[in-house]
């Protein structure tokens, strides 16, 4: 086993070892690519939210950069956080992967309670935090990811060898599930369900198990979506959105007219006409088809360039975590990245009328406080996965030339 597997894996086998990751990590330490790709869909996300929500402002608080304001809040407390987990051991981490998963499961309950969740638009997921509301189910995502990547290192053997190694997390990811689902959340349900079963097949599930409870996990999700009349019209109004284009349908024709206006280059910054009270959450949900509008196929195709290098980045970093024998790091890294992946995926998807309607942001772009924090936790984490395994790959040479 590797030095690096000794001291992030199981560290209590080498008590006081030094490690080449002792001490603060400071910027010149970090993976540039991931770091300045962040940074970069950040920026774009404060120039369309700026762009996307200055009417609306205008309107409801008589101040255009009422969002872009917060938003900036968001980003800078954002980036803070994120710098803090870049700080963590990922032996740290893993300390805090059954205590996390337990938090957020009692806060995604607490929301629930009379009194203590704030409800929109019909939903109840948000807690009060003074003068914002934050949104538990963005915690939970992060939770899943450090809780699955740390029982998959602690019980790999009962994992690959026995039904109830395979079934035991999945039980607490299928309680936050329907708590989600109670909110009601589809989306970050279905967000949560995959990644999951994502990371138990990554980590070497046998193809069978996954797929008998792949198929049923699916069917469940599939038997909620038909059997709600919400779900239900979100789904009929997908399929055939110009049969009612000024009810069921009328959020997405609005939003493929957006896009289609776009062109190649797009209608110029600012430009947008159906962020002026066409298109519903045009600051949030569906800053893409105002992104596109505004920016063309051309700017579509940066971002979602800039997406596939942030998450190519990302199962490259498990690639070479696994190879140095670190597989908390390998299954974080590629947890995060199936995360990232999904949801801008499922935005996309959604803003291009390839998906049914799921409320879920488009990551370190959208207007949104709590996935705003989370998404840059997320990517502070990768960036820690980074620098120990380029510490450790550097302590291991270093051992070698002193041979």
């Amino acid at each position: 086993m590797s030095a690096l597997n000794t001291q992030v894996a199981t560290p209590s086998r080498a008590p006081g070892a030094r490690t080449a990751w002792r001490g603060p990590v400071l910027v010149r330490d970090l993976d540039n690519v991931l770091l300045l790709v962040s940074l970069a869909l950040l920026a774009l996300g404060l120039v369309m939210v700026a762009s996307a929500s200055m009417t609306v402002a205008e309107r409801v608080f008589d101040s255009p950069w009422y969002y872009l304001n917060r938003q900036i809040a968001f980003v800078g407390l954002g980036l803070g956080l994120g710098w803090l987990a870049v700080q963590i051991p990922l032996a740290r981490w893993r300390q805090m992967a059954v205590p996390l998963m337990l938090l957020a499961t009692v806060l995604l309950a607490v929301v629930l309670l009379p009194g203590m969740g704030r409800t929109v638009k019909g939903s109840t997921r948000w807690l009060e935090l003074g003068v914002i509301g934050f949104q538990v189910a963005e915690v939970m995502k992060l939770a899943v990811v450090v809780y699955m990547a740390d029982y998959m290192v602690r019980r790999h053997a009962d994992l690959r060898g026995s039904w109830g190694g395979f079934l035991r997390p999945l039980a607490l990811v299928a309680v936050a599930a329907f708590l989600l689902l109670l909110q009601p959340d589809f989306g970050a349900a279905v967000v949560l369900t995959i990644v999951a079963l994502a990371m138990l097949f990554l980590g070497g599930v046998p193809l069978i198990r996954f797929c008998a409870l792949g198929s049923l996990a699916v069917l469940a999700l599939v038997a909620l979506a038909l059997t709600t009349p919400y779900r239900l019209q979100r789904i009929t109004g997908f399929l055939d959105p110009w049969a009612d284009p000024f009810d069921s349908g009328f959020q997405l024709t609005q939003s493929l007219m957006a896009i289609g206006s776009g062109g190649w280059s797009g209608v110029g910054l600012g430009a947008s006409v159906q962020k002026l009270f066409y298109l519903p959450e045009a600051h949030t949900d569906f800053l893409f088809a105002i992104f596109a509008e505004e920016t063309g196929l051309i700017g579509v195709l940066i971002v979602i360039a800039l997406y596939v290098v942030l998450v190519g980045r990302a199962f490259v970093l498990s690639g070479r975590a696994e190879r140095a024998d670190a597989p908390f790091a390998a299954h974080v890294a590629a947890g995060v990245g199936l995360w990232i992946t999904l949801q801008a995926v499922i935005n996309i998807g959604v803003n291009m009328g390839l998906l049914p309607t799921k409320g879920l942001t488009l990551p370190l772009m959208s207007y949104g406080g709590s996935s705003t924090l989370m998404t840059c936790v997320a990517i502070g984490l990768l960036l820690r996965v980074s620098y120990e395994v380029n510490a450790g790959s550097r302590q291991a040479s270093r051992r070698r030339v002193e041979r």
